[in-house]
């Protein structure tokens, strides 16, 4: 265990704490930070690591939502395409600009000029005049330059569009970086037992155990604060549902394919409707490959196992890049790696899960408040939402000038990198670990200022993991700190010493450790990022 961490623990029951957030998500990591501008004594506790639910299993988009529109929901269009524009302004190198294509076919909804309305009101929403004179449509030879390789039967154009596209995981530890430089404490592998409660049956604490050794012995504490907030995303209707309340949430899985950039090449995120439904699904350049989703289904199997893929899943997406690249000849020999995530959606009884809505819910029952639903883009919303509504038990604290404040960057990188690092490489270290980029890139050795073949990602962000963001296992390391484990076949097999021997001594673990941890590593890897085998079960269910 690290000094810090100990030195964290020790102090959970001796500390008078104002806000104990219970989930280290996007949520939870946003209602840290909002806690921790508006000073609050605040304290985020995780079971797992950090983004290990769904904050690191999203489709990576940071953007509006242009298929609400459609379904009228203008205020979370409104709120989410906002947000992303700060967004890629306050987290640049992080939240970066993605173009998006979607080719137009005779016969095939939706029109031209309906998608093109839907358009000028995105962009209006974002902030634009209505009539800007940006252009969106392109003819047939003008777009097929923009998106080639896609099927050419029955096209008349396409329409392009911008939104943008992050990397969920690191997001999630910027936010918590930046909550932390305000004193807020954030600590990953610590369960949440029990809550505790006052006299008059309301929650005043939770009961909290340390989960890193892996032992049901490992000690306990009492932590007391003044407001305990659940933003456990989908998992939130366990801690509300030990106080009598009803379930509220329709757990939906969304899965997706990563293929290499060289098999599936594109410069645009390209969109299409599914030919089996209509169902939007897309393809994007992302760290270094191509990223394939989404699925839409009603998730059954237990919260606490891992998510997978299932192989109706995977047929359901590579049907859609068969019938949109059908020059590319796409197998699943050319799967990479797969994910799956759960979404915690508010259930509202329509048959289709695509017709839920994404937006947040906020409840406060009992002292206990819940934060579930909502989107990746809106975090920040979220959370000022979510303590706004918890100020009775909160009182003395308004929202300071600084809740709004830019987060912290530095800008040495090109002094002390010089020309080691390209603009690019400098931006993405900046977007990744703002006012500690500098520190990163000086703790650099020789040769780990370059490119891991077939990613975007630095050898040297390795080393900054294991040496400085509380990385107790190597799928914390290979799945969330860095996405090697998505990016390289086999999990990263192949590169595995080389990451020993920047990694191990950082990390402090003994040879037998190193060994136990890469084959705990490489079986979680080929149980739930692997291909699906034909053989396994599958729910049936529609993607």
């Amino acid at each position: 265990m690290s000094a810090a961490r100990a030195q964290s623990l020790a102090a959970l029951p001796n500390t008078d704490w104002d806000i104990v957030v219970i989930g280290g998500g996007i949520t939870g990591a946003g209602i840290l930070l909002e806690a921790c501008r508006r000073g609050y004594k605040a304290l985020l506790v995780e079971q797992r690591d950090f983004a290990w639910g769904t904050s690191s299993r999203s489709s990576k988009l940071v953007h509006g939502g242009l298929r609400y529109l459609k379904e009228g929901q203008l205020r979370l269009t409104r709120d989410s395409v906002r947000e992303r524009e700060r967004l890629l302004h306050q987290a640049a190198g992080l939240v970066n600009p993605q173009g998006f294509a979607f080719a137009l076919y005779q016969g095939r909804p939706p029109g031209r000029r309906t998608f093109a309305l839907g358009l000028a009101v995105y962009d209006r929403l974002a902030g634009a005049p209505l009539l800007t004179g940006a252009r969106h449509h392109y003819p047939a030879d003008e777009f097929l330059l923009l998106a080639p390789h896609i099927r050419t039967e029955g096209l008349q154009g396409g329409l392009c569009y911008q939104d943008a596209k992050t990397d969920d995981a690191r997001l999630v530890l910027r936010v918590l970086q930046e909550a932390q430089a305000l004193g807020g404490v954030a600590l990953n592998y610590l369960a949440v037992q029990r809550l505790l409660r006052a006299s008059d049956g309301t929650v005043c604490g939770v009961q909290v155990q340390d989960r890193a050794a892996g032992t049901d012995a490992a000690p306990a504490w009492d932590v007391r604060a003044r407001l305990v907030v659940n933003a456990t995303g989908a998992w939130a209707d366990r801690l509300r549902t030990q106080q009598g309340a009803a379930p509220r949430l329709r757990p939906l899985r969304g899965s997706h394919l990563v293929l290499p950039a060289w098999r599936l090449p594109v410069a645009q995120a390209i969109s299409l409707m599914h030919p089996e439904d209509g169902r939007p699904v897309f393809a994007f350049p992302w760290e270094g490959a191509t990223l394939v989703g989404t699925t839409d289904v009603d998730h059954r199997t237990p919260l606490e196992q891992e998510p997978r893929i299932t192989p109706e899943e995977l047929r359901y997406l590579l049907a859609a890049l068969e019938h949109q690249f059908p020059a590319l000849r796409l197998t699943q020999d050319d799967v990479i790696a797969t994910y799956a995530g759960v979404r915690p959606v508010i259930a509202t009884g329509k048959a289709d899960p695509s017709q839920e809505s994404r937006d947040h819910a906020v409840w406060l029952e009992q002292g206990l408040l819940t934060v579930t639903g909502g989107k990746l883009t809106t975090f920040e919303l979220i959370a000022r939402d979510a303590l706004d509504q918890a100020g009775a038990h909160l009182p003395g604290s308004t929202p300071p000038a600084q809740a709004t404040a830019a987060w912290g960057c530095t800008d040495a990188l090109e002094r002390i990198a010089g020309n080691a690092l390209n603009r690019t490489q400098r931006l993405r270290l900046q977007g990744r670990l703002g006012t500690l980029a500098g520190a990163a890139v000086q703790a650099a050795q020789p040769g780990e200022l370059d490119t891991i073949p077939g990613t975007e990602t630095l050898w040297l962000e390795l080393r900054w993991a294991a040496r400085a963001e509380a990385v107790l296992h190597l799928d914390d390391l290979l799945l969330r700190r860095t996405r090697i484990g998505l990016l390289l076949r086999g999990g990263g097999v192949d590169v595995l010493e080389r990451i020993r021997a920047i990694c191990q001594a950082e990390l402090g673990w003994s040879d037998a450790r190193w060994q136990q941890e890469v084959a705990d590593y490489q079986a979680l890897w080929q149980a739930h990022y692997s291909l699906p085998q034909a053989s396994e079960s599958d729910t049936g269910e529609r993607p």
